[in-house]
């Protein structure tokens, strides 16, 4: 053993030395850099990042953006926070010069360990007051849609926060598309007053030039649990309308799922859209009361119960909001008594002067009253039908106040782009139905009318209600049908501009002897019947009215009633587009009668209320019978197939065509196929 290797302990104690001395210098590197970026960091300034960080901001938001103040950042913490003071981003280039928001100070305190793993949790976001100007065009152009326009209407959704501070928030709100202004402040802290809301919103403006006032709070917005639902309630007033609102968010800060319990009342539904977005029908007064729920695009309104008017509804309701599409509303509704005027709002009219209605509609009411008018003159709002898609099933199980004897009804509506359909639609009678569809198509400038309706297995006392003498005068079976195409963009339009035709059978039934033998004109015979109150009847064989619609003006140049005593026949025209009518009728007897008035009755005036007189005009000369009878049967062969091709061999009025052909009247070979 040598002198070296006795003083040093060997190799083997050299090496771990060496070793040693390695890590101290490499320890000593790295406290000597963190030390040095340690000191960089206090000494750097921030401000330098101003530019670059606003030009990221700017990229994501594409919008303008600048940082006026200063720039302080914290990072060596296991919570590195940050301040931005003068924070300002300004309008997309379409909305003009000016900025959408002006902060005096942003704060954000995160957590490191998360963000590690790719999660942000945030423990501290501070707004000191920040000044919001929002602006959305009547094309539906959003300062506040940060996609670009490439995904309008998304949920807002935060990172989990910690603590929320808003403080002397400020908005200013103008809205083209839905007609609403707002201006109010936003505050949220750890108490608001002696009520402990930490959250709300409040403020005024007009809605539809009317006033409007919005009151949202909430619950503190500080040591929020993520697993608990965020309370909140909301109340809005706008003119004549209220809602109030009861909910929560079951996760706090995503917004794109929500629920409450929710009323609301007003006028019309059709003034919601401004608040909804969706487009509702005109409607009487309302009071309603639902769930609604959102998750991401799917809006839900559960339990939806209440009245329209005086008609009460119930069911369900969703819209689906669909990007780069319109929403599609789907709903399955019900009323268990419908009554018949309150439908009247949803086509430009109004309910009964003497129902529930607006101080509007009743206005519009006492003036189609004045005018002795049906048709509604009002423009539907075809620009918000073809912002939406539906889908919607209705049924009335029980219909009141009807102008014919209505008992129950049920449709279904399918609305694409403008395009609407109700298909099926029934109408049920006593006995008897009304069926068939109707189409409005509004895709184009000038919207068109289409509506094919079928009456059968009716009865005359269902749809002719008036009595005489304490009685029902006529009686019996009916059908019918309706054929019309029409160019309008309000109902009195479209029906006054329409083309079709217009069919109605009584294939058998009864008549009062004193209205046929008054109508024969047989003075004698039927004055006495009419005096004596005789309530004995005579049976209808046929009766028909067959009209030809021509640019709103419907032309009937056979209208026949064959009945015991009297063979009835006339003619006559309805203008639909003025709303009066204007008869004919003639009676050829099949006795000899002593005393009889050549002269025809006439019915004529507004449709609402004609009146009948017998012609002062040169008497007629009496027609054969025979004659008459081919003037019925002619008609009769065209217009039975039109409106049930069963009618031309199993009813009275078939065999009475068989009759006629073996008597040798003329009876034209022409049939009309069903369409």
């Amino acid at each position: 053993m040598t002198s070296e290797t006795a003083t040093t302990g060997g190799p083997e104690r050299a090496h771990p030395l060496r070793r040693h001395r390695r890590l101290a210098w490499t320890a000593g590197v790295f406290l000597l850099l963190a030390a040095a970026v340690a000191v960089l960091a206090a000494i750097w300034d921030w401000n330098w990042f101003r530019g670059p960080l606003a030009q990221v901001m700017a990229n994501r938001m594409h919008r303008p953006v600048t940082i006026t103040g200063n720039l302080s950042v914290h990072p060596f913490s296991w919570q590195p926070s940050a301040t931005v003071d003068g924070l300002h981003v300004g309008n997309p280039k379409w909305a003009g010069p000016g900025n959408l928001a002006d902060v005096n100070r942003v704060a954000v305190k995160i957590r490191l360990v998360p963000l590690f793993g790719g999660h942000l949790d945030l423990r501290l976001l501070e707004f000191d007051q920040p000044s919001l100007r929002l602006f959305r065009t009547a094309d539906g152009l959003a300062t506040w849609d940060f996609s670009d326009g490439k995904r309008p209407d998304e949920p807002l959704t935060l990172p989990p926060i910690r603590k929320f501070v808003i403080d002397g928030g400020r908005i200013d709100l103008r809205d083209e598309d839905r007609k609403l202004k707002f201006t109010g402040t936003i505050d949220a802290k750890e108490r608001l007053g002696g009520e402990n809301r930490g959250f709300q919103m409040v403020g005024d403006g007009t809605f539809n030039d009317q006033p409007f006032h919005l009151n949202v709070t909430g619950g503190p917005l500080l040591n929020i649990d993520r697993t608990k639902p965020y309370p909140f309630d909301a109340d809005i007033r706008a003119g004549q309308t209220y809602v109030t609102a009861k909910g929560a968010v079951p996760k706090p800060f995503d917004l794109g799922v929500f629920y409450m319990d929710t009323t609301a009342r007003g006028p019309d539904l059709s003034l919601l859209y401004g608040l909804t977005g969706v487009p509702l029908p005109n409607t009487p007064p309302y009071s309603l009361h639902a769930r609604l729920s959102r998750s991401g695009h799917l809006y839900r309104l559960d339990g939806l119960g209440g009245r329209v008017g005086s008609s009460d509804l119930q069911g369900w309701l969703t819209v689906l909001g669909r990007p780069g599409g319109n929403p599609l509303l789907k709903a399955d509704l019900r009323s268990k008594s419908l009554v018949f005027p309150d439908l009247g709002a949803l086509f430009g009219g109004a309910p009964k002067t003497g129902a529930v209605a607006t101080p509007a509609q009743k206005a519009v009411a006492r003036t189609m009253a004045a005018q002795q008018r049906i048709f509604p003159q009002a423009t539907l709002n075809f620009d918000r039908i073809r912002k939406l898609d539906a889908d919607v099933s209705y049924k009335a199980d029980h219909i009141t106040k009807a102008p014919i004897d209505l008992t129950a009804g049920s449709t279904r509506i399918n609305l694409t782009a403008g395009l609407l359909r109700a298909e099926p639609l029934t109408l049920d009678l006593p006995q008897g139905r009304i069926a068939g569809w109707v189409q409005l198509d509004g895709r184009k400038t000038d919207a068109i009318t289409d509506l094919d309706l079928r009456l059968s297995n009716a009865r005359l006392e269902h749809i002719v209600t008036a009595t005489f003498q304490g009685r029902q005068a006529l009686a019996g079976p009916l059908v019918g049908r309706v054929r019309l195409h029409g160019k309008g963009d309000s109902v009195h339009d479209a029906i006054g501009d329409a083309y079709g035709q217009i069919a109605i059978v009584a294939p058998g039934g009864e008549i009062r002897q004193s209205l046929a033998e008054l109508a024969g004109v047989d003075v004698i015979k039927g004055l006495g019947l009419l005096f004596s109150k005789d309530q004995s009847t005579t049976p209808v064989r046929c009766a028909v009215a067959n009209f030809d619609v021509k640019g709103g003006v419907a032309s009937a140049s056979d209208i026949v009633v064959d009945t015991g005593p009297v063979l009835i026949t006339g003619h006559g025209v309805i203008n639909l587009d003025q709303e009066t009518l204007d008869f004919q009728a003639m009676g050829h007897p099949k006795k000899f009668q002593l005393v009889r008035l050549k002269a025809p009755v006439t019915i004529s005036g507004p449709i609402l209320h004609p009146k009948p007189d017998v012609s002062k005009g040169p008497a007629i000369g009496q027609a054969a019978t025979g004659l008459a009878l081919g003037a019925l049967l002619s008609p009769l062969a065209v217009i039975l197939p039109f409106v049930d091709t069963g009618l031309a061999k199993d009813a009275n009025c078939g065999a009475l065509i068989a009759e006629g052909k073996a008597q040798g009247a003329p009876v034209k070979a022409a049939q009309v196929g069903r369409r």
